[in-house]
């Protein structure tokens, strides 16, 4: 049975309660598990230690594999302590934002464009942070990995994602034992998905899903796995590959 490692509940700014979660992901075939926003800097999130260890109680009530989406650029994952890391079944890093050369933050939905910034600047910062990211950060799996900015959205993946950036992002990953995930919501480029994997980076699926008509839809995650040659055993499950904590 396939995983979706990615969707989200009303703990943070889904729209389900993890029943009914539960129920819309099964009824798709799909193992469900929950992976609620943990940030100082997402609305809706969990935002502090104790409201993780409420929504991890809560998520051991239920048959469900316990993931929580950390941003990199906020430092409530730097805070968790060893008992708490221990309880999640997977973690899941998120470039929401990422640091300037000069200091200051970019945020992933935010706009307007900052005055001066070449595109392409940005993104040799972006893989930059993910390289910080993928040396500094606990997480089992990197979220969406082709998310840039509200701006740059227009853009081919492809023309900014160049092939210098993804060898750099892979390698990254492949050396940190990070899996790549492919977001069902913001979609990767299949170059970028066959290098990941050629490289012998782990393949998550994820529907990154807030709502019932998002949650447990896998179809084309799962073929973009299949195109570009990953079987199914060898895809992320939290079970076997997650938590870096264990």
């Amino acid at each position: 049975m396939l995983v979706d490692a990615h969707a989200h509940t009303t703990f943070s700014d889904g729209a389900l309660s993890v029943e009914q979660l539960i129920a819309k992901v099964t009824a798709r075939h799909v193992r469900p598990s929950v992976a609620d926003h943990c940030s100082r800097d997402v609305r809706g999130a969990l935002h502090s230690i104790g409201q993780i260890r409420v929504y991890l109680d809560e998520l051991e009530r239920h048959d469900v594999l316990r993931g929580g989406e950390f941003c990199w650029h906020d430092s409530l994952w730097r805070e968790l302590p060893d008992d708490l890391a221990a309880r999640f079944t997977h973690r899941i890093g998120s470039l929401h934002a990422i640091f300037l050369p000069n200091g200051d933050v970019m945020h992933a939905f935010a706009s307007p464009w900052p005055e001066g910034l070449d595109p392409q600047d940005y993104m040799d910062a972006h893989v930059d942070n993910l390289e910080r990211f993928a040396v500094e950060m606990p997480v089992d799996i990197l979220a969406h990995p082709t998310l840039l900015p509200m701006a740059l959205r227009k853009k081919p993946l492809e023309e900014l994602w160049t092939e210098p950036r993804e060898e750099r992002a892979v390698a990254a990953l492949a050396r940190a034992g990070i899996a790549f995930e492919i977001s069902n919501r913001y979609r990767p480029h299949e170059r970028f998905v066959r290098r990941a994997a050629q490289a012998g980076v782990r393949i998550s699926l994820g529907s990154d899903g807030h709502t019932a008509e998002q949650v447990g839809q896998l179809a084309w995650p799962h073929e973009m796995a299949v195109r570009v040659g990953v079987p199914d055993h060898e895809l992320f499950d939290p079970l076997v590959h997650g938590s870096r904590a264990r």
